[in-house]
């Protein structure tokens, strides 16, 4: 009697199939790769907007001034202060960097919903020397008054933000820069109430969410470059 034959498994690799598969995993997951890489790199054309720059934080690290400068940034904006107790200890000698290198220099404070102006206030004037040199302030307005350990109303907040406006401004003698988050602007209406020159924050794309012209805006809030190990914020003015 004849023995019935043994079908045998195929010995080898994946399936034609699933190696396609793999191949388009790989190439999709290199061509998103490339386009985080190009989007980090990316800022502006200097031809349209000359005027650029950036917006340092204290996490941000050693900057490089001479090689910011290098790069085309012609400012850069330094957080001094936040809320009435947060401070950048490299403030000072970063002002001072950042000015020998031959940037202008503008001090930011950011705002705390949760405290009052006096408070904070005095942590900027603290912080920043009353210098006619320096930039216009500006006041970095992101977040919002739910995580407060005590209740406070839109009103409250809105009435602090403007008491807090009027006393960094009598101590630089200049009327500072409001930069609201999307979502500030959507809970407090920022540039409805306060007529101030106004700094918005869209990566890639230009910013509209405000209901007036803005004139600063942050471009590229991871741009990657030569300067610092970290990402920085790259922030352009809009030209007239």
């Amino acid at each position: 009697m004849a023995r019935a034959k043994r079908k045998t498994k195929r010995k080898g690799g994946l399936s034609r199939v699933v190696k396609v598969a793999l191949l388009l995993l790989v190439l999709a997951g290199g061509a998103a790769a490339w386009f985080v890489i190009d989007r980090q790199a990316w800022r502006p054309d200097e031809a349209v907007w000359p005027d650029q720059g950036a917006l340092l934080a204290a996490d941000d690290g050693p900057v490089a001034f001479d090689t910011l400068k290098g790069l085309g940034a012609k400012f850069v904006y330094l957080e001094a202060s936040d809320g009435t107790e947060g401070r950048d200890i490299a403030f000072a000698q970063n002002l001072a960097r950042a000015g020998q290198a031959g940037l202008e220099v503008g001090a930011v404070h950011r705002f705390d919903p949760c405290d009052v102006a006096d408070g904070q206030s005095a942590n900027f004037v603290t912080m920043v020397p009353r210098d006619a040199a320096l930039l216009p302030a500006a006041i970095l307005l992101e977040g919002n008054a739910e995580d407060c350990a005590e209740r406070v109303s839109d009103a409250a907040v809105q009435s602090e933000l403007m008491t807090l406006v009027n006393q960094i401004e009598a101590h630089t003698g200049k009327a500072v820069i409001l930069a609201p988050s999307d979502e500030f602007e959507q809970l407090y209406g920022v540039s409805r109430r306060i007529d101030r020159q106004l700094w918005l924050t869209s990566s890639w794309s230009e910013p509209d969410y405000a209901v007036r012209p803005w004139l600063m805006w942050t471009a590229n809030r991871w741009y990657r470059n030569e300067a610092a190990q970290s990402p920085l914020r790259w922030v352009v003015v809009r030209p007239f």
